[in-house]
């Protein structure tokens, strides 16, 4: 058996409302706010980075469940922003920590994917026997450009899961992946920001993936959208999830939960990973989750969750640290677009 242990989580504290840049760039707030189903996102300061953010998520999930960093045997990154082109992030976040010396550690790279690419990786390790504990991590600064539709959707934050084959908070009963060469969104090695290919990044890349892992985990499984919980999806933005948990047939309420993305943006690898966090903040014993990440080139990672007793554990402790991603979301400190070039090193 391999699952979550615990999960930690961190979203930074600063806020743009998507009304103040399009105020800027002279377009029209509440149609843009309704075009993209996210009212604002959150920003990092002007000292945080990948690298920080994934530490804040790993050291939160260590603390949660009262695991040593030392037990860790793996610690994969996944994340688009990595601070250096050559020079971990994996092995900088695994010092900080205090693991050691005696673990794999590696920086993963798909997209906004990474970090579900990492939690197969690591559910693979735990299951051969290799390793105990492992660390999967999304963490992203996502860029952007000004004045580019992204500017407005492109988040930060993080997330990791601590996994294991005992005391599971939360079981991961079977996954699955869905992938094409799909050229999407891309940037350049050198290049700053991104490149997209506007709204052929919806229909052939993100639909055809998404639906496509979450109906192959269907047929594996035996499962319906009616027979679980809760359903999480890569939120690029506040529609697209919607649009694909209606048509899986998925109801509004089991989306719900999830939808951090109103209010943090799209914190790329950390997106779905922190909507199963937002999930888990309050789901009961029993209860299953059917998650699908995405990422852009593409690919979609498909998992079927299902909920212990001893998540009542993590969920006290994390409450208890003032750590719920309810709590993250809440604790917003708003800037204005010139604070938010300058923290985001664009001025």
């Amino acid at each position: 058996m391999v699952g979550i242990v615990s999960y930690g989580t961190y979203i930074p504290v600063y806020r743009i409302r998507l009304s103040d840049i399009a105020g800027v760039w002279r377009k029209n707030p509440e149609e843009i706010i309704r075009s993209l189903g996210i009212r604002e996102k959150a920003v990092p300061a002007i000292d945080e980075d990948a690298v920080t953010i994934a530490h804040e998520a790993c050291y939160r999930a260590l603390s949660a469940a009262g695991v040593p960093a030392g037990k860790v045997g793996a610690l994969l990154v996944g994340s688009e922003s990595h601070p250096y082109a050559v020079n971990p992030t994996s092995t900088i976040v695994g010092e900080m920590l205090g693991i050691g010396n005696a673990y794999l550690a590696a920086d993963m790279e798909f997209a906004c994917k990474a970090g579900t690419a990492a939690t197969q990786a690591i559910a693979g390790l735990i299951a051969s026997g290799q390793i105990r504990y492992g660390l999967a991590v999304g963490s992203d600064t996502a860029q952007s450009k000004p004045h580019d539709a992204l500017e407005y959707a492109a988040g930060a934050g993080g997330c990791a899961f601590l996994l294991g084959g005992n005391d599971l908070a939360c079981e991961l009963v079977n996954y699955c992946s869905y992938t094409s060469d799909t050229p999407d969104f891309w940037r350049r090695d050198g290049i700053r920001f991104p490149s997209h290919a506007g709204r052929f990044t919806g229909e052939p890349a993100y639909f055809t993936h998404v639906l496509g892992a979450a109906k192959l985990l269907f047929e594996r499984t035996g499962i319906t959208a009616a027979s679980v919980d809760y359903c999480v999806f890569h939120m690029p933005n506040g529609k697209f999830p919607r649009d694909a948990a209606g048509r899986l047939g998925f109801t509004r309420e089991q989306l719900a939960p999830s939808l951090v993305v109103e209010s943090i943006g799209n914190p790329y690898s950390a997106s779905s990973m922190l909507g199963l966090a937002a999930v888990l903040d309050i789901a009961k014993s029993g209860q299953t989750v059917c998650m699908v990440s995405y990422g852009s080139g593409a690919g979609s990672d498909a998992f079927l969750w299902k909920v212990t007793d001893r998540i009542r554990r993590v969920q006290k402790a994390r409450r208890d640290a003032g750590a719920t991603v309810d709590n993250s979301v809440s604790q917003a400190r708003y800037i204005d677009y010139a604070q938010y070039l300058r923290q985001t090193q664009k001025i």
